[in-house]
């Protein structure tokens, strides 16, 4: 597929949803921008073409977009979720589809909807929130949810501190084949301390993304 296949007002949608999510939680915008950087050299290095790193790079600065639609209570808790706050989390990764499902008229979103919606799926099955196993997942949600989860686990909060990457890549393998696709892992662990571009302000890496001038 080419260049071609992705048409242009994709980039003004997914700038518009993003503007609303910087203005509603600021943090996961940040963190949106980041896991669509990473998922664009995640495939890139997994051998996938052009067009289908853009599509993981749509996937991942869209997979967030749902925390909108959380309470503020819940999303910014500083402690741990109950089980009724938890459900109500978990949500986020269908309210995410639900948002972009109306571009979805276009192959293009067609192609980035299953990464959204997916990306809490788990290898074992034990996922949210249409309980997938192994390779029936989405390719592009199989790579969110190991760069997800990098981001998640590298960044600063206020109830911790981020962990370094030896930490992570040490989780990242120790659930490798239960919660992630161990090939991905191992193309991540590899390549990942060679890419530079994620380290960018967020309106940097937003221009790169999505071609705003």
């Amino acid at each position: 597929m080419s260049w071609g296949d992705i048409p242009e007002w994709a980039y003004d949608s997914a700038a518009a949803l993003l503007k609303s999510l910087h203005i509603s939680d600021p943090n996961t915008y940040e963190h949106c921008l980041r896991v669509g950087e990473l998922a664009r050299q995640l495939s890139r290095d997994l051998g996938l073409n052009e067009y289908e790193q853009k599509v993981a790079e749509f996937s991942g600065i869209l997979h967030d977009i749902g925390k909108m639609g959380i309470e503020k209570e819940i999303l910014l808790k500083p402690g741990k979720l109950d089980a009724k706050e938890l459900d109500i989390m978990k949500s986020h990764s269908t309210l995410s589809a639900h948002i972009i499902e109306p571009l979805t008229h276009h192959d293009f979103f067609k192609a980035v909807l299953p990464g959204v919606r997916g990306h809490h799926e788990r290898m074992d099955g034990e996922g949210y929130p249409d309980k997938i196993i192994g390779e029936k997942i989405s390719l592009f949600a199989r790579i969110i949810l190991v760069v997800d989860t990098y981001d998640a686990m590298s960044q600063t909060r206020v109830y911790r501190r981020g962990l370094p990457d030896d930490i992570i890549y040490a989780e990242l393998k120790r659930c490798s084949g239960t919660q992630f696709d161990p090939q991905i892992v191992r193309a991540f662990m590899q390549a990942h301390s060679t890419w530079n571009t994620v380290n960018k302000d967020p309106e940097t890496v937003s221009k790169l993304i999505l071609k705003v001038a």
